[in-house]
């Protein structure tokens, strides 16, 4: 039971813990609804997709990040590029942007860097990432690295699949249906 109990308090860690830094967050209007993104003056912790109504995107990123600041130009040019993004622009989000795995195990640092790595229009599946990080075998734990990605369209876990190339699971906001729906904007522009 105390190992349940340590999993669950890890779950809720605050990221200012970690990182002993002030943690700001801003909340912008895509085409697709509101998107929100939690980080330091520096390095981008949290991604969230678009949701329909602002207020209750709003109430999540406080839940997930209590003691955030509101900072509306944080990460202007991040927001730039998801407001084209979701209007239809091939947006091949910059390996550059900063951001921040810690706290995850080396694993699943491995598997959401290589996510990171899957172009714009282009998909994969979950045993393939495993292979690409020379872990054979374990599709099923990739899978549940991919379920709990904290920064959704940056490491863009959407575009792994099930190897039958079913769409699988997706529980970013917006789930199934949006994990469908961004697939298909990139791959129409794909095949433009």
């Amino acid at each position: 039971m105390k190992k349940i109990l340590d999993n669950q308090r890890n779950k809720r860690l605050n990221y200012s813990q970690i990182m002993e830094k002030p943690i700001n967050y801003t909340i912008f209007e895509t085409k697709w609804g509101w998107f929100g993104l939690a980080g330091t003056k520096s390095t981008l912790l949290r991604t969230y997709l678009p949701m329909r109504n602002r207020k209750n995107l709003k109430e999540q990123l406080i839940r997930d990040n209590p003691h955030a600041e509101y900072r509306k130009e944080l990460f202007n040019p991040i927001q730039k590029q998801i407001i084209a993004y979701f209007k239809g622009t091939y947006v091949n989000f910059s390996l550059d942007i900063p951001i921040e795995l810690e706290g995850l195990s080396r694993f699943s640092c491995q598997v959401l860097t290589a996510c990171r790595d899957i172009k714009f229009g282009y998909t994969t599946t979950y045993g393939e990432l495993a292979m690409e990080i020379r872990r054979p075998g374990s599709a099923r734990a990739v899978g549940q690295v991919m379920a709990h990605n904290r920064l959704p369209l940056i490491i863009p876990c959407h575009r792994v699949l099930r190897s039958d190339g079913q769409i699988g699971g997706f529980r970013a906001g917006g789930g199934i249906k949006l994990k469908q729906k961004m697939l298909e904007l990139e791959h129409s522009y794909h095949n433009d």
